[in-house]
This record gives structure tokens, sequence and C-alpha cells, in this order.
């Protein structure tokens, strides 16, 4: 049975889309989920099953979530070997051994083009360093990200598309989580 990470978007941060990650929990299950579980508190879910993939998958969970718990938000699945793929083809490796928390990954519901990638680099005015690849990007904040220029809402407009973004630690830990079997090896 095929494993998949959701990521919801604004949810839980800065007070914005306060959600129950247990209700979450309980209605993937109720869906028909299997093995449901939330990794830390923003909007993190990890689960099996399910015929549906990609948009539709996305699209089925986004409308059973507005519905079911009146809570309005994007989800981002990506199953468990394309999450492989995201972490083997980081294009900045000694930034995520070096600095991990300030290299995030930004989900995005569709691929940018390449004119769109090329018009946020010429909108770059600070350190920040992106590479898109598929439906994510990945992108470094050297001087931190809570003063950067680089927003999520200037991505999003650069991009054309909505995302949400997770740093490396987080998308390791998720990583972890699937590959150990739904378990950590470790602490959690």
């Amino acid at each position: 049975m095929s494993a998949h990470i959701a990521l919801l978007r604004a949810v839980n941060v800065g007070g914005q889309k306060q959600a129950i990650m247990a209700e979450l929990r309980t209605l993937l299950t109720e869906l028909g989920f299997s093995d449901v579980h939330s990794i830390l508190q923003t909007g993190n879910l990890v689960f099996r099953g399910g015929a549906r993939t990609g948009d539709d998958l996305e699209d089925f969970l986004e409308k059973e979530t507005a519905k079911r718990l009146d809570l309005q938000t994007d989800f981002f699945v990506r199953p468990q070997e394309e999450w492989k793929r995201i972490i083997a083809h980081n294009p900045f490796p000694e930034e995520a051994k070096r600095d991990p928390a300030h290299l995030v990954v930004m989900f995005l519901k569709r691929a940018p083009s390449k004119q769109q990638v090329e018009a946020l680099h010429a909108a770059l005015r600070g350190p920040e360093m992106v590479s898109a690849k598929d439906r994510q990007a990945y992108i470094v904040y050297p001087a931190g990200i809570g003063r950067s220029p680089l927003t999520s809402t200037l991505l999003e407009r650069k991009f054309g598309t909505r995302g949400t973004a997770r740093n490396w630690n987080t998308i390791l830990k998720l990583g972890s989580f699937i590959s150990e079997g739904f378990r950590f090896a470790g602490p959690a």
C-alpha cells in the first residue's frame, strides 16, 4: 500500500487557520486511509492507501476538509517515492549540512515555467538562492527567513501558483518517518 505525505498550507502557523491535528487524522481515517499520523503541529500528515493520486487526491482532501471540518486550505501531497527524490535531488547539499533550518523546500501546485523561474531570479535582491525542479522550489536563506524580501507571496506571484514551504529539518523528519515504516528511529 502506497505511503503519502500531505502538507497543509498555512495551518497552525502564526495564529492562522487553527486545525486540530487529531480531527484531521480522524477525517483521513474515515475517508479510508490507514496509518494516519500527524508530524509536528504545522499541518504535516503521513498516511497510506487510497486509489486517488496527484491533483485528484489533493482536490479530494481539500473538498472533504472544507465540507467536514470547515477548514479551507490547500493540500500538497507527494507519494513516498517522490519524497525520496525530493531529498536526493537537493541542489544545495552543502547548505543542507551547514544550516538546514535556512534551507526550505516550497511545494507548489504546478511546476513553474522556465520564464517564471527566470523572472524570480531577476527579482532577487538579497543573498537568497533558488532552484526550481518539477513542483518544488529549493530556497536558501543565508541571512534568515523572517526578514528576507523573498517571501512566500513573492514566490507565489512570480511562479503563478500557490505553495507551502517546510525547512530541511522537517523534510528529513518526514522522509525518515515513512522510510522507517511509520515510526521514528530515534527520538521524535
